[in-house]
């Protein structure tokens, strides 16, 4: 990998993550469209530290929020505040919801790997998150609120993260639509899903951090890795703001479409 692709590599980690369209499935793709041999493991590596990076973007622009709900969580556990609060009730349904997705990346760590190397894989990825969001759109009526939340529907919301550790399958579309099935409005459901996106992303970069050092050239990627994770940091807490905004008025029809197209072209080229 060159700092060039990096950056770019980056800029697309940073869009897409939060954007209901696949981070994992665009890494994958935008090496293959731009001719870019990029060996797997360290495109892998990469991957991670570049969600890391977007993980310092949600972590920033939600801050205040965090700051509040493990205030309220530590509180609770002193026996200092109700475990009824809205920020402790919170804490413990997006703890909840990471157990599925936790559970599952470590049954098939090696599987998922293998799926990065697919093209094809990808393309129907991408296809199956299209559709689930056109269905969820279609069949859904959001009238509940965050403070409704209990922890089966936290649970519920927590499978379908469980479903993005397959590179396509988008996990901020995925947990949007497990919320909107629970009737959150499209904002609070792409809320959720950002705080939900921390634990995980948490869990994900520490392990491919102790991958990171075991590798024999650790000192020649790091120079490389880094400009693509700074930009990625920036990008990501951009796409948070404009997403945020863009769901107050609008459907997730316009990505579902997006996504239909990539998938499509995917299936169609002559991928490996």
């Amino acid at each position: 990998m060159t700092i060039l692709q990096s950056i770019v590599l980056g800029i697309v980690q940073g869009l897409t993550e939060f954007l209901p369209i696949s981070s994992s499935g665009h890494l994958v793709l935008v090496p293959l469209f731009l001719n870019w041999h990029i060996p797997l493991k360290e495109a892998f590596i990469f991957n991670v530290l570049v969600q890391i990076a977007t993980l310092i973007g949600v972590i920033a622009y939600f801050w205040k929020d965090l700051i509040g709900i493990f205030g309220s969580f530590i509180m609770s556990l002193l026996g200092k505040e109700s475990w009824q609060a809205d920020n402790t009730r919170l804490g413990w349904l997006i703890i909840i919801a990471t157990i599925p997705a936790g559970v599952l990346g470590l049954l098939i760590k090696n599987t998922v790997e293998a799926a990065f190397a697919s093209p094809k894989a990808v393309g129907v990825f991408l296809i199956i998150t299209a559709l689930m969001l056109l269905i969820v759109e279609r069949l859904t009526k959001q009238y509940a609120s965050l403070n409704q939340l209990n922890w089966k529907d936290a649970l519920i919301i927590g499978f379908f993260q469980a479903l993005s550790i397959f590179p396509g399958i988008s996990r901020s579309g995925s947990t949007i639509c497990g919320g909107m099935i629970q009737h959150l409005p499209r904002k609070d459901a792409a809320k959720f899903s950002f705080l939900l996106s921390i634990p995980i992303m948490l869990a994900a970069g520490f392990m491919e951090i102790i991958d990171l050092f075991q590798t024999p050239n650790v000192n020649q990627l790091l120079p490389v890795f880094l400009p693509g994770f700074f930009v990625a940091a920036i990008t990501g807490y951009l796409s948070i703001r404009w997403l945020l905004t863009f769901l107050h008025q609008h459907k997730l029809n316009i990505f579902s479409f997006y996504l239909i197209i990539i998938g499509l072209i995917t299936l169609i080229l002559p991928f490996n």
